[in-house]
C-alpha cells in the first residue's frame, strides 16, 4: 500500500482522540505486516493511556515482525504516565517506520534517531500538512509555549454581530450552534469578555442535541478586569469550572492558563476581544459562520485591531469552505503579515 494511503488512514484515526487527550496530543497508528497488509490500527484515546503505537502493536501481535508501523507524530522516548514507544516497536520486531511529524516536545523528541541507530528504517514527512492539521493545537502549545488560539465567531453577511438595538439571538443557524458546541468539547478553555457575559449571560457549557449538559466541559474564562460581572451572570452557575481573569492583556491571560495546563482555547468574546488577540498576533485559527442575512446596521464582527488600511489588513490561508445549515462556515489560519 502506498505510504501516503496508509498515513491518512492514521490521520483519520488521530482525529477519533480529539478532545479525550488533552494535554497530551492526538496521535494515530497504522501497522502493516511484512506483506505490506494491514494488521493492527490504533489511536491514543485518553490522556494517560495507551499511546496509538502500543495500541496499533496490540492489536497487530505477531504480524508487527518485520511490518512497518505508519505513526502521525514522531514515536515517543521518553518515559512517563506510559513507556516510550520507540521501545515498544523495536520489541515488536517493527522494520520501518514512518511518521508525518517530528515532535517539537525536548522530552519526547528523538525517537526517529533511537530507531535508525537500531537498524530501523525511518520516514518522516509523509502528509505532514494534514497531520499537523488534526494536531495543531498540541502543536501550537507545544511550540510556542502557549495555548493555541480558535477564534469562532457569527455574522451577518454583512458583517453584523449584533443588530442595532444589541439583539444576537440567533444570527447562525441551529446546525451551526451544534457544532459549537462541539468546538467546546474538544477544547480545554472557552474564553469571553466581560461585554459578551453582560450582553447576553451565555453559559459557554458544552451541550448535547438534546440540551443536556455534555460530560466533559471546557473551563469556562471570562475576561473581567474592572469587575463587572455580577454574581447572577450564568456563566457562574457552577455547572462547569469557572475562572474570572483579570489580566491586563491577552499574552497575559494566555500565560496564566498555560501554567494551569490549558493547551487549546475557544476564543467566545465579542468584538473588542477579539480584536486585541488578533492585534497581538495570538489568534491561531478563525472559523466563522456567516448567516445569509443582511442587516445594514448594528456592531460589527471585530473591533479594536488598530488597522486602518486595506494594506494592513489580516489575510486568512482559508483550508475549509463548507454549507452548514444555510450558514457559509469557513475556516483557516491567519496569513503572515508582510
Amino acid at each position: 500500500m502506498p505510504d501516503r494511503e496508509v498515513m491518512a488512514r492514521a490521520v483519520a484515526l488521530a482525529a477519533r482522540g480529539l478532545g479525550t487527550t488533552s494535554p497530551n496530543p492526538v496521535v494515530g497508528c497504522v501497522v502493516l505486516d511484512a506483506a505490506g497488509e494491514v494488521a493492527g490500527e490504533g489511536w491514543h484515546e485518553r490522556a494517560g493511556g495507551p499511546h496509538a503505537e502500543v495500541n496499533a502493536l496490540a492489536a497487530a501481535g505477531d504480524r508487527a515482525r518485520g511490518g512497518t508501523a505508519y505513526v502521525t507524530l514522531e514515536p515517543c522516548n521518553h518515559t512517563g504516565r506510559t513507556g516510550p514507544c520507540v521501545q515498544a516497536l523495536l520489541r515488536a520486531g517493527i522494520a520501518r517506520v514512518v511518521f508525518a511529524v517530528a515532535d517539537p516536545g525536548a522530552l519526547a523528541g528523538g525517537g526517529a534517531r533511537e530507531l535508525r541507530a537500531a537498524g530501523v528504517e525511518v520516514v518522516a514527512g509523509v502528509l505532514a500538512e494534514e497531520a499537523e492539521r488534526v494536531n495543531e493545537a498540541w502543536l501550537t502549545s507545544a511550540r510556542r509555549h502557549r495555548p493555541h488560539v480558535l477564534w469562532k465567531f457569527a455574522a451577518t453577511l454583512d458583517g453584523r454581530s449584533a443588530a442595532a438595538d444589541g439583539t444576537s439571538r440567533w444570527i447562525s443557524s441551529a446546525a451551526s450552534r451544534g457544532q459549537v458546541h462541539d468546538l467546546r468539547r474538544r477544547v480545554d478553555a472557552v474564553v469571553a469578555g466581560s461585554g459578551t457575559v453582560l450582553a447576553d449571560d451565555p453559559r459557554l457549557t458544552a451541550r448535547e442535541p438534546d440540551g443536556t449538559l455534555s460530560a466533559r466541559q471546557p473551563l469556562r474564562v471570562v475576561v473581567d478586569r474592572r469587575g463587572r460581572v455580577p454574581a447572577t451572570a450564568a456563566v457562574l452557575d457552577g455547572s462547569a469550572p469557572t475562572l474570572v481573569s483579570t489580566a491586563a492583556t491577552p499574552a497575559d491571560l494566555l500565560a496564566e492558563l498555560h501554567e494551569r495546563g490549558v493547551v487549546s482555547v475557544l476564543l467566545e468574546g465579542g468584538p473588542t476581544l477579539a480584536g486585541a488577540f488578533l492585534a497581538a498576533g495570538l489568534v491561531d485559527r478563525v472559523t466563522a459562520y456567516v448567516a445569509p442575512t443582511l442587516l445594514g446596521a448594528g456592531p460589527a464582527a471585530l473591533a479594536g485591531t488598530g488597522i486602518t488600511t486595506i494594506a494592513d489588513a489580516v489575510g486568512l490561508d482559508v483550508d475549509d469552505v463548507s454549507v452548514v445549515g444555510g450558514d457559509v462556515r469557513l475556516s483557516g489560519r491567519p496569513a503572515p503579515r508582510r
